[in-house]
């Protein structure tokens, strides 16, 4: 069964039965509850609930008599036989879903022109391995894991507890050393063993190849856990080292590298996802659309604009002095005149206004208004995807000098195949840029970038 994200309701009078009692232990569900209980249920950010816009719902999809309703989550899921694939909402028919996989590629920096979303054709272990260094950079930008780790050492600098039974066994009769133990801060650890073993692993995989290889900082931050971890690493103490991090580390630091961990454990384990083989399983692997989609404008944005990160603090401001109410807007520019912009994975081109206490308008509208206010900018934007053109609708703040645009990234329709797809994703993106870059404020609704079917050489 397919459908898309945001979908606003479809009907399932074609569901037999069986799907529905699957699709109902679903839906409706807590997400995170949802995650706890199925450890085969992959979601990514694993910070879920932090990007989410318009459809403010922490469930997969809502299912009545009537309707299944999807929200912004995209990929698969499925219980028993049932399976559900939710495509993006541009998604060219149901094998070609270009979009998705475009973002895939940005943001994580791989090749999926092959990526497909079936049951017979995908394999998401495979997959995993591709997302290894994406969040192997991210854990790095925080440092190198440390940790306290027991020590054993037989020498003249005692600094620890004496261990007299080994002390017994090695330095009888009496040479001047003594064997001793300390708990040191080291970044030879059972945590970073566990990613030299998912390196080692990668390393040999058929398809793992080009993984680790893929750009200079990749191999930097490779070749420096091999270094870190090369005292103690033996590729025979794998088990050992998976039996040392089954429980998640929750380093207050250290965050990013939960999700890490996580990724890890799966690749080294070895655990396949089996479509009905296992009574009530709950499987999958989705995507937030709201966080790809911003994490995807950064990639084309980050020449210009700073990216300030949520979960790591990083490029932190704050709303008021004596840091007091600290704020993240999704983009500000790095150049004099400021302007500041959000990201919505929503058809803002549809949305006019709304009630005065609207907790749409709030988190739409209001939110980047009051960012304009305290970085005291007169421009503000708002991006969101676009089928076929791209859009501008600008609204200026009453009684001042600002404005806020509304700004929509042309999503191709039509195009023959993923090459020419990325041709013209190309091109759109260009304009984008050099559009927020000139602060131009044009006519209200104007349109500019190449049709989906327009060739672009």
């Amino acid at each position: 069964m397919r459908t898309t994200d945001n979908n606003g309701g479809k009907s399932i009078d074609k569901f037999d039965s069986l799907n529905i009692a699957d699709l109902s232990a679903i839906a409706n569900r807590n997400l995170l509850d949802l995650q706890n209980e199925n450890p085969d249920l992959f979601v990514f950010p694993h910070s879920f609930g932090k990007y989410q816009d318009h459809v403010e719902n922490p469930h997969i999809f809502s299912l009545d008599n009537e309707n299944l309703t999807t929200y912004n989550l995209m990929g698969f899921i499925g219980r028993n036989s049932t399976q559900l694939t939710i495509s993006s909402r541009f998604a060219k028919d149901e094998n070609n879903d270009y979009f998705l996989h475009y973002m895939l590629q940005k943001v994580f920096s791989i090749n999926l022109l092959k990526f497909d979303q079936t049951p017979n054709k995908e394999n998401i272990w495979d997959f995993l391995l591709y997302l290894f260094p994406y969040y192997l950079k991210k854990a790095y930008s925080q440092g190198i894991y440390k940790a306290y780790k027991k020590e054993e050492y037989n020498d003249t600098n005692v600094k620890g507890s004496i261990d007299v039974k080994r002390h017994i066994l090695r330095n009888i009769p009496f040479t001047g050393k003594i064997a001793y133990t300390t708990r040191e801060h080291s970044y030879n650890n059972n945590l970073t063993q566990l990613i030299r073993h998912t390196i080692e692993h990668i390393r040999t995989h058929p398809y793992g190849g080009g993984v680790l290889t893929g750009d200079s900082e990749l191999r930097d931050i490779v070749s420096k856990f091999i270094f870190v971890t090369n005292k103690t690493y033996n590729g025979n103490s794998r088990q050992k080292v998976i039996t040392a991090n089954l429980k998640p580390v929750t380093h207050p630091y250290f965050i990013e590298y939960s999700a890490l961990q996580k990724i890890c454990l799966k690749i080294l384990r070895h655990e396949k996802i089996t479509f009905g083989k296992e009574k009530d399983k709950v499987y999958g692997l989705l995507f937030d659309g709201a966080w790809l989609w911003e994490e995807y404008l950064n990639t084309i944005l980050k020449e210009n604009f700073i990216h300030p990160e949520n979960k790591t603090g990083k490029h932190r401001h704050y709303l008021f002095e004596n840091n007091i109410q600290s704020i993240f807007p999704d983009f500000i520019s790095k150049l004099e005149p400021k302007s500041v912009g959000d990201a919505k994975y929503i058809p803002l081109d549809r949305q006019q206004s709304y009630s005065e206490n609207s907790e749409k308008a709030t988190s739409i509208y209001y939110k980047t208004i009051a960012y304009m206010y305290r970085f005291n900018s007169k421009n503000g934007f708002l991006i969101f995807p676009r089928q076929d053109t791209s859009f501008f609708e600008t609204y200026r703040i009453k009684e001042t000098d600002g404005t806020l645009k509304k700004i929509g990234l042309a999503i191709p329709q039509t195009t023959e195949n993923f090459k020419d797809y990325i041709k013209t994703m190309n091109f759109n993106e260009e304009e984008l840029r050099q559009h927020l870059m000139t602060n131009k404020t044009p006519n209200s609704q104007q349109q500019f970038g190449v049709m989906a079917g327009d060739v672009v050489n």
